[in-house]
């Protein structure tokens, strides 16, 4: 292992910044209203699930295990995640009581429509192009919910600005912050295999930082802001 290389670089520093996120949601989550608690604790939960597969991945970089164990280790990761940071929506519209069962559950499918049609195509069990067609379709319906669907109307019927301030900043990091992830692979490709490899981890991993961890910061200076108000 050269912790020299970027790509080295990026596995460590996201390893140790899970896990400071990890431990900081973990301990605000007693500092907040009760009714925030379930949010600030589902960032935890997401940051400290990404340090665990962070830490593996480091080592299966190394040499530690194949280039393929490192797909499934991170999809391994995205398949817990991405469904509780997308459950977070359903849950902090709970918080002004606008969430519904359907909203959930609607959110809940998208997301993993999305992962599963990325993973089959990655894994060559699809074609790479229609998993990645069914991945972004997921991703889409996922956006129409939060910008103008159900869950928008919620969270403006809501009337909290601290559950709205956080709604904002949260679909626009899966808007925008999601969207790496598909440019990184799309670029990944366009390169030749190893640098092409490189290039994709090092973009899912920063990625990671604004999806994970700046995720779970809205949540919680948004939990914060009503706590004090």
């Amino acid at each position: 292992m050269d912790i020299n290389s970027l790509t080295q670089f990026s596995f460590y520093f996201g390893t140790a910044a899970m896990l400071c996120s990890a431990v900081f949601f973990f301990f605000e989550r007693g500092e907040v209203n009760p009714k925030w608690r379930t949010s600030v604790t589902v960032a935890g939960l997401v940051t400290f699930i990404a340090f665990f597969h962070y830490y593996f991945m480091r080592d299966a970089w190394g040499g530690a295990l194949q280039s393929g164990d490192l797909t499934q280790l991170r999809y391994i990761d995205w398949l817990i995640t991405v469904p509780l940071q997308i459950v977070e929506f359903y849950l902090i519209l709970k918080v002004v009581g606008k969430a519904t069962s359907g909203l959930f559950w609607q959110l809940l499918v998208a997301s993993v429509v999305m992962l599963v049609g990325g993973l089959l195509g990655e894994m060559d069990v699809i074609d790479e192009i229609i998993g990645f067609v069914i991945g972004m379709i997921g991703w889409l319906f996922v956006v129409y919910l939060i910008f103008v669907g159900g869950a928008a109307k919620a969270s403006a019927e809501g009337n909290n600005e601290s559950v709205q301030s956080a709604f904002n900043s949260m679909k626009l990091i899966v808007l925008v912050g999601w969207s790496i992830y598909p440019i990184g692979y799309i670029i990944g490709n366009m390169i030749d295999v190893t640098n092409g490899t490189q290039t994709m981890n090092i973009i899912y991993n920063f990625a990671d930082l604004i999806n994970k961890t700046a995720f779970g910061l809205v949540i919680w200076a948004a939990a914060k802001a009503d706590t004090k108000s």
